[in-house]
């Protein structure tokens, strides 16, 4: 069973597109965090650029500023968030928009210089594969960026909602060293982790939900109760959070992960139950023929 409803994801970050901006305060610290990272490529201009979970494109923006040249590739899979990009798009620098999955990725092979994504990976059910298909299309030599949630992440949340209720309310996080191996199944090279944890603060329970609800952020487990929370679970919910009020307010931890890493060479093995497996192209296997 997959651990994400991926109609549920689509219409809750469709839904979330017009007030995502000015509920995603952190999302925007991370991201302009992560955009600094670029200085990595050390002047190099990629002709390629994919922003995967792009949102409303903000740092689709700022990376076809920084190389206006650059083929930008804004991608996401809630088609509203994409209508929003397009504010950001202005004619004189344009980027493209394109709406699919960041596990099923439309592209061809070896065709991008560049992936970004920030706050994207954690909504996926398989990394490990997802990672594989970010490599897949992936420059040899090319740059991975990408931000995501640890387990420390909504924990007062995941909490409260345990002494409310059996059915999970939070989504699971992968931790650093899972992140790290997944990029080393993938097969690429030369991987930089680093984390950073913040911590937010809100005057009671429901400004909290409201503001997952902004930006998109709500239950889309798989297994989640598929009836309202209902009065009595919430209040238990917000009873299991008050001890943790500090200063008159309710804190809320955000874990994030950042990773870099680069596309390997070609023919480069990938790690896949344990054993490494390269991947030759046909062109490179000699053929013997027989005489006719």
């Amino acid at each position: 069973m997959p651990t994400f409803d991926l109609r549920h994801l689509k219409h809750a970050f469709g839904r979330a597109a017009p007030s995502y901006e000015a509920a995603a305060a952190l999302q925007k610290e991370v991201e302009s965090r992560l955009l600094e990272s670029l200085d990595y490529l050390d002047g190099r201009v990629p002709q390629v650029v994919l922003d995967i979970g792009a949102g409303p494109g903000r740092a689709s923006a700022a990376m076809k500023k920084r190389w206006p040249k650059a083929q930008v590739v804004a991608l996401d899979l809630a088609l509203p968030m994409l209508r929003q990009a397009k504010k950001k798009s202005a004619w004189w620098r344009p980027f493209r928009r394109v709406c699919a999955d960041a596990a099923a990725l439309p592209l061809a092979d070896a065709s991008v210089d560049l992936i970004f994504s920030s706050l994207c990976l954690q909504w996926v059910d398989d990394l490990p594969a997802t990672l594989a298909g970010f490599r897949r299309v992936l420059k040899p030599g090319g740059l991975l960026l990408f931000s995501t949630f640890g387990p420390r992440t909504l924990g007062e949340l995941r909490e409260a909602f345990a002494a409310a209720d059996q059915v999970p309310h939070v989504s699971p996080f992968a931790h650093i060293q899972q992140v790290g191996d997944a990029l080393i199944q993938a097969g690429f090279r030369d991987p930089v982790l680093d984390q950073d944890r913040f911590t937010l603060t809100y005057p009671d329970l429901p400004a909290l939900m409201r503001e997952l609800r902004a930006i998109g952020a709500t239950n889309a487990l798989a297994g989640r109760r598929r009836t309202l929370t209902g009065k009595a679970r919430f209040a238990r919910a917000a009873a299991a959070y008050e001890p943790l009020r500090r200063d008159g307010a309710l804190p809320s931890t955000w874990e994030v992960i950042y990773a870099q890493a680069w596309g390997p060479a070609p023919g480069a093995p990938r790690r896949e139950a344990g054993a490494d497996i390269a991947a030759v192209p046909l062109s490179a296997i000699p053929i013997r023929r027989k005489p006719g």
